[in-house]
């Protein structure tokens, strides 16, 4: 998780030396109790394994599996690689919780695994907005979606993505760094954390800024676009003849907007704290108030179970909701990887993993 407003103030008790001449300073490396912290770290690893496993699984179905390949899946699936990304900087994020104090891993390290971590969030949200505003599209100007929405497009508007988001999480290799306290040995005080030049310059509170429109505006929009989409299946369905195939379509349309509106508000949920967490450290540092501190290293221990609930949670709705996702995943599990069978081939086999799906996911 994105640590990089942390600016901890933490006190130290001195002593002299058995001559009386040398102070020893004896710093804390944790700021919660051990019980808590192993709570914290055994809910995360069955996250991890739950979370790499779903959303590998969700790669392969997409990757293996053609008729798995549509544009809404290709969004899916760049949201796991992100959210396997994410799980990648997973151990280093428990490291920190455990002892933040002194790391020694280096300044790169530091850099680079929460610049991983801020790349993935906001890659995240823009997969979810961008998929909204096809699935708009698709429901509420179908035909037009039919020429405009092409998965080659779609690939590239992925990789846009990307780009776009590579490039805002660029900040962080100078606002994050390794420092430690004047006049103590850097071995004992290292700190992974936000530079004194990014508090001082104002940088951490414009990167603070620019991760909350990176939250705040696509969940606006994804309100909008949801709503106009609900608006649209509701004036279809009140009108008096409708033809089975339109009927049939809507059904699923219906069934794919209520799973990604349930994805959607799963991200809501567990990525709220997660601002409001940043928010308070980054006021913390500026007022210098301990209680403000306190409250703020708690605020974000609740975030850091839901920023990686978020990665993991995904695949089980996608499992939950979407018939068609959970009959290709049983044909993974099986090592099935020939075409599809249909009701026609199988005649009479009753296995879940064969019956046909009339839900895309």
């Amino acid at each position: 998780m994105n640590y990089w407003a942390n600016t901890s103030n933490c006190s130290f008790n001195s002593t002299l030396d058995e001559n009386g001449t040398h102070w020893r300073a004896e710093y804390p490396v944790t700021l919660f109790p051990i019980p808590i912290l192993t709570g914290i770290t055994i809910t995360c690893a069955l996250l991890f394994l739950i979370g790499v496993t779903g959303n590998v699984m969700t790669i392969l179905v997409v990757t293996m599996y053609k008729d798995m390949r549509t544009t809404t899946n290709l969004y899916l699936s760049s949201m796991a690689l992100s959210d396997l990304l994410i799980f990648i900087c997973m151990p280093l994020d428990l490291y920190r919780i455990w002892r933040y104090r002194p790391w020694n891993f280096g300044d790169l390290l530091c850099k680079l695994f929460q610049f991983i971590s801020e790349s993935c969030t906001y890659s995240t949200i823009l997969s979810i907005t961008a998929l909204s505003v096809e699935r708009y599209f698709a429901i509420c100007f179908p035909l037009r979606a039919k020429v405009l929405v092409t998965k080659g497009r779609v690939r590239g508007i992925i990789l846009l993505l990307w780009i776009v988001a590579f490039c805002s999480a660029g900040p962080i290799f100078v606002l994050v760094g390794v420092e430690h306290e004047n006049g103590t040995n850097s071995w004992e005080t290292n700190e992974c954390k936000a530079t004194e030049y990014a508090v001082g310059s104002g940088l951490l509170t414009t990167m603070v800024w620019v991760s909350s429109i990176f939250f705040f505006l696509p969940v606006f929009c994804l309100t909008v676009l949801y709503s106009l989409i609900g608006r649209k299946l509701w004036r279809r369905r009140r009108k008096e003849k409708i033809g089975p195939n339109i009927s049939s379509r809507d059904k699923n349309n219906k069934q794919t907007v209520k799973m990604l509106a349930v994805v959607v508000f799963a991200f809501v949920l567990c990525w709220l704290p997660f601002h409001v967490g940043r928010y308070l450290i980054s006021k913390s540092s500026e007022a210098g108030s301990p209680l403000v501190s306190l409250i703020s290293q708690y605020c974000n221990l609740v975030s850091f179970v839901l920023f990686y609930l978020s990665a993991a949670i995904n695949p089980i709705l996608y499992n939950i909701m979407s018939k068609k996702y959970r009959d290709a995943a049983c044909k993974l599990f099986r090592g099935k990887h020939g075409p599809r069978r249909t009701a026609s081939t199988i005649k009479g086999e009753s296995s879940p993993c064969w019956t046909e799906s009339g839900v895309s996911m």
